[in-house]
């Protein structure tokens, strides 16, 4: 089977990674992978994201515990995104505010559309 390559050209060398849980299928968090941190991330089987105000490579959970082990990785049509489904280490607590998840902040999409 021939891999298919993830087309980090389209966003100035990035890709989003959407991380979801793979038991219960909630979505955790968002962030950028670029080929360094890609070939970790296949290397380590833990998600490790391409920090853009630190410019280096982020392992999620490498001081807290909360490592992102891979369980299923999946790319969309256009090969541009990355979607890691995972199993949670430590206390569970993905976002760095002390949540489950980063997407706990309900907005209105608008009209007739509630969170």
């Amino acid at each position: 089977m021939t891999e298919i390559a993830i087309d980090f050209a389209k966003m100035d060398g990035l890709a989003p990674g959407i991380v979801q849980d793979a038991r219960s299928g909630q979505v955790l968090m968002l962030g950028f992978l670029n080929e360094e941190s890609w070939r970790k991330t296949k290397d380590t089987g833990f998600v490790t994201f391409w920090s853009r105000t630190r410019q280096k490579l982020w392992m999620k959970g490498e001081t807290s515990g909360n490592r992102l082990r891979i369980v299923d990785v999946f790319t969309d049509c256009d090969q541009d995104a990355i979607l890691f489904r995972v199993e949670v280490e430590g206390d569970g607590l993905v976002c760095h505010e002390g949540t489950v998840s980063c997407f706990t902040r309900p907005l209105t999409a608008g009209a007739g559309v509630a969170a």
